[in-house]
């Protein structure tokens, strides 16, 4: 068995097997898509596959919609020439669902698939074809919160956006400027409306797309680069609107354990391909059965009924009340001190880490004693029972091949938004008090700790990728375990980096409590269990 549309047509072969197939006239599908898009995709990634591509295929599949997608990489090309080319745009869906059942899904709703690369001339002038199309009413993004950057770590210009600023669109190289160049080409065709729709999984999402592909346009046109006109289209959310959406879906990188069971079943070349880039991908994608995606309904240009497939539309009051409940309380705080002390005890696993009662006592005092004080409900999902779901049914999924040293990936990014807005709310409260905050100082300490790039057991590791190493590492580099340090005075320009931690931690008063359980897990090896023990 072979992942390719001839494959398909013996469907009693793959039902046997307990695959659910596309359920619709994939030829017809995919003309009508050509010859009319509604839906463009960049970010040909794991979250994409597994959410956004699925949910238009039951869509399909009920016969809700008659057209499917259409995915553009921008960042890796080896992606679709190596993952959607060879199968035909299919890929396989693979849910691993807590109780320990798992679901087979060919998802086909793909029919198209591109490289954002404006020297490729066939793709790119295929792209503009889509772009200048009256019928597109979307363009969404899964391309990282590093994707929507002008700017690398130290706040300077990025080269290729520096160049494509000055040269405007015609040949673009950074990725907001092959985005903006699309934009333009739309405009300059018909001036219709669309909505750019960020999915990332980062504050404010659409804002930050805005922000970049607005500051193309104003630099273009000041320059005289492209037509007046331009930039009062993209600021006009009649014509361009940028939506604010709340995305959550776990998708781990492919998992061995998972290839396993589809080679079991018969079926061939499904190997995952490392690129050159260093992407992590294969023909089928890993994930839990949870999933949120909630997105503000701003559609200048109209839309099918999305929300028939599970998407939630609502308000951008709502959206940011969400997000804020998940980013900041309910899930990727318990994610990130997970990562944090994962990496430090040598575990492979977050779900291996949820059975040590230190640890899963840890996440729940930060999520129920620590964040639910400060979360505003949004009504339209309980903080409560999303963070029941996190603690008692997502981390523990023993079959989530998800590891504490992936979600580590830039913690320097994350601890602002993940932690500081919790301080920030304490300290703006007239009830409650930033000196009762016991557990996220803890965890702060634990990262500190985790810089020094040496486990509990006195090992080396690896830390994950993170813009701010090669700035943040030196203060712990002449630092041993065994040894005596005076922390607040040693990691002092740390502790008051506001744009780490969201805050001074020495003006919130702090800063001695994350020195404290510094000093504690470098006391030697075993330290930092024993300090979790002590305080947790």
């Amino acid at each position: 068995m072979k992942l390719t549309q001839t494959e398909l047509q013996n469907t009693e072969q793959w039902s046997s097997l307990g695959y659910a197939l596309p359920q619709f006239d994939r030829e017809t599908v995919t003309k009508n898509t050509k010859e009319a898009p509604f839906w463009i995709h960049f970010g040909a990634g794991n979250i994409f596959r597994a959410f956004q591509a699925n949910a238009v295929q039951n869509l399909l599949n009920s016969k809700v919609l008659d057209k499917g997608l259409i995915v553009a990489e921008g960042y890796d090309y080896e992606i679709i020439e190596k993952i959607n080319h060879p199968y035909d745009d299919l890929s396989l869906l693979v849910t691993l669902k807590a109780d320990g059942s798992v679901e087979k899904t060919v998802v086909g709703s793909v029919v198209e698939s591109l490289t954002l690369d404006s020297s490729n001339e066939t793709a790119y002038n295929r792209l503009k074809e889509i772009f200048q199309n009256p019928s597109l009413q979307m363009a969404s993004f899964t391309i990282t919160e590093k994707g929507y950057s002008l700017v690398d770590g130290t706040g300077k210009e990025l080269p290729s956006v520096a160049l494509d600023m000055k040269q405007g669109p015609k040949k673009p190289e950074s990725y907001i400027g092959k985005v903006a160049s699309l934009l333009y080409s739309r405009y300059q065709e018909s001036k219709k409306p669309i909505a750019m729709v960020s999915m990332d999984n980062c504050s404010h999402n659409g804002d930050k797309l805005y922000a970049a592909i607005s500051a193309f346009a104003k630099t273009w046109e000041e320059n005289g680069l492209i037509e007046a006109g331009f930039s009062d289209y993209v600021n006009n959310p009649d014509f361009v609107s940028f939506p604010c959406t709340m995305i959550d879906k776990i998708t781990p990188r492919p998992d061995a354990f998972v290839a396993d069971i589809l080679k079991k079943d018969g079926l061939e070349n499904l190997e995952p391909v490392v690129t050159s880039k260093n992407t992590y991908v294969a023909p089928f994608v890993n994930a839990e059965e949870c999933e949120y995606l909630v997105i503000e309904d701003l559609f200048p240009n109209g839309r099918p009924a999305l929300e028939k497939g599970g998407f939630i539309f609502t308000t951008r009051d709502i959206v940011d009340k969400v997000e804020r409940m998940k980013v900041c309380t309910c899930l990727n705080p318990l994610h990130t001190t997970l990562a944090v002390f994962g990496c430090l005890l040598d575990y492979d696993l977050i779900s291996k880490e949820m059975k040590h009662p230190v640890l899963k006592k840890l996440v729940e005092l930060i999520g129920y004693k620590e964040g639910l004080p400060v979360v505003v409900n949004p009504g339209i999902l309980d903080p409560k029972e999303f963070i029941d779901t996190v603690v008692n049914v997502r981390i523990p999924n023993p079959f989530m091949p998800d590891t504490p040293q992936r979600i580590a990936t830039d913690t320097s990014q994350k601890l602002a938004i993940r932690f500081g807005e919790t301080i920030k709310a304490y300290d703006a409260s007239s009830d409650l008090n930033v000196s009762d905050l016991t557990y996220i100082p803890l965890v702060f300490a634990g990262w500190l700790r985790y810089l020094m790039g040496i486990d509990d057991k006195g090992n080396a590791f690896t830390l994950s990728p993170d813009p701010l190493l090669e700035r943040v590492c030196p203060y712990v580099a002449n630092i041993k375990l065994g040894y005596s340090v005076d922390a607040l005075e040693t990691l002092a320009p740390l502790l008051h980096d506001e744009t780490i931690f969201g805050v001074d931690l020495y003006q919130v008063g702090l800063a001695e409590l994350v020195c404290k359980y510094f000093n504690e897990m470098i006391a030697g090896v075993g330290a930092v269990e024993a300090t979790l023990s002590k305080y947790v």
